[in-house]
């Protein structure tokens, strides 16, 4: 008998008055004194004594005054008959939780009054759990049967679903106020068979799984029979709830995880038949236990630890018996990482009682006797602490109280003097359990914890308000979001199989790169950047073990990424750029800008010129990777301005080059070549307009290029198959453009835009160098020649380019009418504008707004036509800003006018670059009016242009 002091007795005073008012039933001296004592510690037995009297007095006291327990059988049979009078869902509900009360606190009473070992109170709970979840899950059926049909197999026989009872309930050792862990399965597809609406298996199951979970789990004002907890089912909460064993096979073969290796150790299918327990067993042995003797269980399990202390350190929690140091958990981790590492070979450990697998250990003399002896004793005090705890309030803790009637209750029920002998056996017992953890499973250090501490949130089982307060204590402020993006990501993982080592791999990066993007100021930014990419390589095992493995990669990847998308973009785009990370000092290094087409004929040079696929995906990788050393560089501030459009350019034209060899290469092993050209003297040329024309190239620009040829077009080539020269130098274009713009794997090596050769798109592909000096002497507009002064030879021989150069300067030399100039200039810019221009009045459109750099470029192209017949200099250089100072030199500007123009270009096109690496258009907030006035006066000075006023907005 508990022995209560008047402390307890005043507490249970009011709950025996409110129990005596709803009672009429007789009880001796005895029995009262039973009662009072069960209340003074337990306010949930009271609660059921007052709420459901004449059922749980009924049968509670046994002749001998002890308390009358059911022999395990008599829990199916009962649950059976109530839920046989039940008609609808409210009523078996209702049922179901008046039963389950009164079985429990009777359990509860014999538990506390010293009447069952703790082995059976476990072996109770468990029987009871499953008559409760087999029981329930007929009536379910039977209900969904009637109303869609029988679900059966390919035998023609009714299939019942398969309830997979996981952790203490599948170990057969469930707590008094416990979880039920389960995995729903059903053994084949197919469809109903009956007079309702026939349903796939699918579905019929997914249906039959709701109502089960609510008929035990939904609260209502009865309580709940069991809390269901799903998240164990394969993809956790973000997969279906019912699958079928085809796919659970499949999902352990490919998916399993370290963690579900030691939740499936304790698996077991409640009420099947016993040919589906040999199917369920058949699946999950081999995943669960290796043939091999498995040590990688215990960095497995030390890991799973490090999650566990993580989570209770989060939640500022004390003196808990489960997962403190030393607690239930270490107990179990102990047991099952002797199972995980010798299981698959000692038949004797493939057990889920953790009682059973004790034994196996002493037999196999992995641990002594007296070890083992110790270890129960230590475990059975803690459960039996737990189940007291349970048992005051039918609560899910397992929490040493810290007020004094928790403490109280706990020290009365347990037979102790005061707390402080509690305090110290529990103590002396953790201390103990903790030591043998230690010796089998090893610490893991501080830094290691500090390294893992974001580990947490790469759990599957993890809730959401928990998360959220572990990024929150990182300090970040959008904690939410930042979950979001993670969870999201995590579940996309979960789904896109990797394999055993890639999803290992995958374990050790994710948290790593968490800590990357919490410490970053802006989290979700870097780590939406970061996720992209590591969505793009999840499946290549090999680069996030380069990630996991190397700190220098994934700095230098964080760093990358978080300054600039359009370098995150080309990384998720082109992995193999991954590979340029490994080294960051070469990554940083540049070469010369004058030696790169040396660096692209080292990337060929090991492929054959016949390998034509393999050609153009070495050219596309190797302006990728050289992109992004530019890029890197960029951001580094290593390079200027005016040195990334010159390392951006040299590149495109070492590209030319290549692409114009291979091409060559390639139709004269077929057609053989014109009479008197070579490899070194091709006949063939190249005239860049635009961006590389002026040397300004930029990230992701377009190639604006005119084809031009010097042959005569007489004869025919000398191969084995001969074709007209003519024909020839067209089929050459055709190859080069083929070579550029066809999407391989590795994507487009350059959009080439042809427009601005003669004629436009109505031209010819190939023009004759005297066609082109005609065209532009007779017939050009003066947007094509404005375009020209920024056209420059890239490719061909030396007297190719000079005759190229001589016809440039003959056009743009030729004397013209100033004003008729003026009015051509002024239109097309207001053309340009009105289809350009994004005309927003909160940004600034850096190229099409006034005052940005297409005036700066007209005036440039405006100063060159119009002065150029008198002034040759003007038509030495392609680029603006030496055209402007040239222009200054020339007198032909003042020197305000040309700074302040020149200043204007190399702001606009800074931010230029910036916006284009960060992958932005328009310029929102900007302190850039000063220079935007300068150039609209200075156009207004030189084309008079008074619909053009100077002004704050666009």
């Amino acid at each position: 008998m508990l022995k209560l002091n008047s402390y307890l007795e005043t507490h249970s005073e009011s709950a025996w008055e409110r129990f005596e008012e709803a009672s009429e039933v007789s009880l001796t001296e005895p029995q009262q004194q039973a009662l009072r004592a069960l209340f003074a510690v337990s306010p949930f037995i009271a609660g059921v004594a007052e709420r459901y009297p004449h059922q749980l007095l009924a049968d509670f006291f046994a002749n001998d005054g002890a308390i009358a327990i059911d022999d395990s059988s008599v829990y199916e049979s009962k649950l059976n008959k109530l839920l046989s009078e039940c008609d609808d869902d409210r009523r078996a509900k209702y049922k179901l939780r008046e039963y389950r009360h009164c079985v429990m606190a009777k359990l509860a009473a014999a538990d506390i009054l010293g009447q069952l070992p703790i082995t059976e109170a476990l072996r109770h709970f468990s029987i009871f759990a499953d008559a409760a979840i087999e029981q329930s899950l007929s009536w379910a059926f039977k209900r969904l049967v009637a109303k869609h049909g029988t679900p059966r197999d390919s035998n023609g026989e009714a299939m019942p679903m398969l309830v997979i009872g996981m952790g203490k309930l599948g170990g057969r050792e469930l707590n008094f106020s416990s979880d039920i862990d389960l995995i729903f399965a059903y053994p084949e597809q197919g469809e109903t068979e009956g007079p309702g609406r026939n349903l796939e298996h699918s579905v019929f199951y997914k249906r039959l799984a709701q109502l089960f979970i609510a008929l035990l789990d939904e609260t209502t004002a009865d309580g709940q029979v069991f809390r269901v907890d799903m998240r164990l089912r394969p993809f956790g909460q973000s997969g279906p709830l019912v699958t079928s064993i085809n796919a659970l096979e499949h999902y352990y073969q490919e998916q399993g995880r370290d963690w579900e290796r030691y939740a499936m150790v304790k698996a077991r299918l409640i009420g099947a038949s016993a040919v589906d327990e040999k199917i369920f067993y058949d699946l999950i042995r081999p995943f669960v236990y290796r043939r091999y003797i498995d040590f990688s269980a215990i960095e497995a399990l030390r890991k799973m630890k490090l999650l566990i202390t993580q989570e209770t350190r989060r939640r500022g929690v004390k003196n808990n018996i489960k997962l403190g140091a030393g607690g239930i958990r270490e107990v179990e981790f102990i047991v099952q990482a002797h199972q995980l590492i010798r299981g698959g070979q000692e038949k004797s450990l493939q057990t889920r009682s953790l009682y059973k697998a004790i034994n196996g250990l002493v037999e196999l003399e992995l641990i002594e006797k007296e070890r083992a002896d110790k270890l129960i004793e230590n475990y059975e005090f803690l459960r039996t602490i737990e189940h007291r705890l349970q048992q005051i309030d039918d609560a899910q803790t397992q929490q040493l109280p810290d007020d004094e009637l928790g403490q109280e209750r706990l020290r009365c029920m347990l037979g102790e003097a005061d707390w402080a002998s509690v305090q110290a056996r529990v103590d002396d017992c953790m201390a103990s359990i903790h030591e043998e953890f230690q010796q089998v499973v090893g610490e893991q250090s501080e830094d290691d914890e500090e390294e893992q501490s974001l580990q947490v949130l790469w759990q599957d089982m993890l809730e959401d308000d928990a998360a959220i307060e572990i990024l929150e204590a990182e300090g970040v402020d959008e904690p939410e979001r930042l979950w979001r993006l993670i969870n999201d990501f995590r579940q996309e993982s979960r789904r896109r199989s990797s394999g055993p080592r890639g999803r290992a791999a995958m374990a050790r990066l994710m948290p790593m790169m968490l800590r990357h993007a919490v410490q970053h100021q802006h989290p979700e930014r870097l780590l939406e950047r970061l996720l992209s990419i590591i969505k793009a390589i999840m499946s290549r095992t090999a680069y996030i073990e380069l990630l996991a493995e190397n700190p220098g990669a994934r700095t230098q990847l964080c760093k990358l990424c978080m300054a600039s998308p359009w370098i995150s973009n080309q990384l998720a785009q082109h992995p193999l750029l991954l590979d340029e990370l490994i080294d960051p000092q070469q990554l940083y290094t540049l070469p010369e800008a004058k030696n790169y087409d040396a660096l692209l004929r080292e990337y060929l040079v090991r492929i054959p010129e016949q390998d034509l696929e393999t050609q153009m995906d070495a050219l596309r990788q190797a302006k990728q990777a050289l992109q992004l050393k530019i890029a890197a560089a960029d951001i580094s501030n290593v390079l200027e301005l005016m040195n990334v459009s010159d390392h951006l350019s040299a590149l495109a034209e070492a590209i030319i080059q290549e692409v114009i060899g291979l091409a060559w290469y390639q139709l004269t092993q077929k057609h053989g070549k014109p009479e008197g050209t070579s490899v070194e003297n091709t006949g063939f040329g190249v005239m860049a307009y635009g961006k590389l024309g002026g040397e300004e190239l930029g990230y992701g620009s377009d190639l604006d290029l005119v084809f031009v040829t010097d042959s005569t077009y007489e004869g025919v080539t000398d191969g084995n198959k001969p074709i007209e020269v003519q024909q020839f130098y067209l089929r050459l274009a055709q190859r080069v453009l083929h070579l550029f713009t066809t999407r391989t794997v590795a994507g487009v090596l350059y959009d080439v835009d042809l427009r601005l050769r003669p004629s436009g798109q109505s031209g010819l592909l190939v023009t004759r160098v005297n066609s082109y000096a005609r065209y532009l002497h007779d017939d050009a507009w003066t947007w094509e020649l404005q375009a020209l002064v920024r056209a420059r030879p890239v490719y061909g021989s030396k007297s190719i380019r000079d005759t190229l150069m001589d016809i440039r300067r003959a056009a743009l030399m030729q004397p013209r009418d100033a004003e008729q100039l003026r009015k051509d200039i002024v239109s097309m810019r207001r053309k340009m504008k009105h289809h350009l221009s994004a005309s927003r009045i909160d940004a600034f459109d850096l190229k099409q707004d006034d005052g940005g750099i297409a005036d700066i470029e007209f005036i440039t192209q405006y100063l060159v036509l119009k002065y150029a017949h008198t002034h040759p200099s003007l038509c030495r250089y392609s680029d603006n800003i030496r055209l402007l100072t040239e222009a200054q030199q020339e007198h032909l500007l003042d020197d305000v006018d040309a700074q302040n123009l020149v200043n204007a270009f190399q702001i606009f096109r800074c931010e230029s670059h910036a916006l284009a690496l960060q992958g932005e258009q328009l310029l929102e907030k900007h302190n850039l009016d000063a220079e935007r006035q300068a150039v609209i006066r200075c156009w207004n000075k030189l084309l008079g242009d008074t619909e053009i006023e100077p002004t704050d907005n666009n």
